[in-house]
Order: structure tokens, then C-alpha cells, then sequence
């Protein structure tokens, strides 16, 4: 079970999640009801997903507890997933015939744009970001 560590109305949220592969769909739950209640009119769905992909990738592949924290700012929506291993993400190229392997390429085609760092936090470890942007009717408000 996810874990609230804040919401506020300066429209930032972050959640802690357990270390299992049952939280990636507690992870799209969690981004859909938080966009939900900030009325977000943007792509929801596609948030959904490369939330998803970034959870799995992080309890796959990562170490510790995955940290979701969303932000609104400037138009601007910025997922970041953290996990506690130092190893930064490696993109496949040309993805072969395996099942797995694509996830960040879907974030790569989806996303206005995304990176990878250090966290900000000053938990050890690694940062993935994506961010999307919002439709006008959200921006105003």
C-alpha cells in the first residue's frame, strides 16, 4: 500500500510506495485520482502509463522503496519516479524480439520530454522524469 507523504495546493504530490509489484497499479490509481482532484485536462491516460512503466522499471530493476512525486508548473506536467540504486537507465536502441526492454522508449515517444539524475531529495539514488503537457483549460485555472 502507497503511503501519502504530501498534497498541496501549490499542486505537488508525492507518494511512497512498497517495494512490490502490486504497487505499479496503486501507482496509476494514485496519478489518476491526484489529476483527477486537480482537474487536469491533459493526457491522463498517458500519464497512467509511463507512471507504470517507470515503477516497473524502478521495482525491477532498482533498489528500495519507488517514490512517485507529480508537479504542476508553467504549463508543464512532471512525473518523477525515484529508487534507491546509484544505476543509471540505459535505453535499448533497437529493441530485439524480447517482451521486455520498451518501456522507456514508450516514455521517450510519449512525453514532451524526460531525463534521468540524481534525486533531489538526498536519498541515494536515482531520479526518471517525464513530463506532459497541460491543455489550456487547466493552465488557467
Amino acid at each position: 500500500m502507497a503511503r501519502a507523504v504530501r498534497a498541496t495546493r501549490a499542486r505537488r504530490a508525492s507518494w511512497t510506495l512498497s517495494p512490490d509489484i502490486s504497487s505499479t497499479p496503486v501507482a496509476r490509481h494514485l496519478v489518476r485520482a491526484q489529476l483527477t482532484d486537480w482537474g487536469y485536462d491533459g493526457e491522463s491516460d498517458i500519464a497512467e502509463l509511463l507512471v507504470s512503466e517507470l515503477v516497473t522499471n524502478a521495482l525491477l530493476h532498482g533498489q528500495g522503496v519507488p517514490v512517485i512525486t507529480l508537479s504542476f508548473r508553467e504549463g508543464t506536467l512532471r512525473c518523477e519516479v525515484e529508487d534507491e540504486s546509484p544505476a543509471l537507465l540505459q535505453v535499448r536502441e533497437e529493441p530485439d524480439n524480447d517482451e521486455n526492454g520498451r518501456g522507456l522508449l514508450l516514455v521517450d515517444m510519449l512525453s514532451r520530454s524526460w531525463g534521468t539524475g540524481r534525486t533531489r531529495t538526498g536519498r541515494p539514488g536515482k531520479a526518471v522524469w517525464f513530463e506532459l503537457p497541460a491543455h489550456p483549460a487547466y493552465q488557467a485555472s
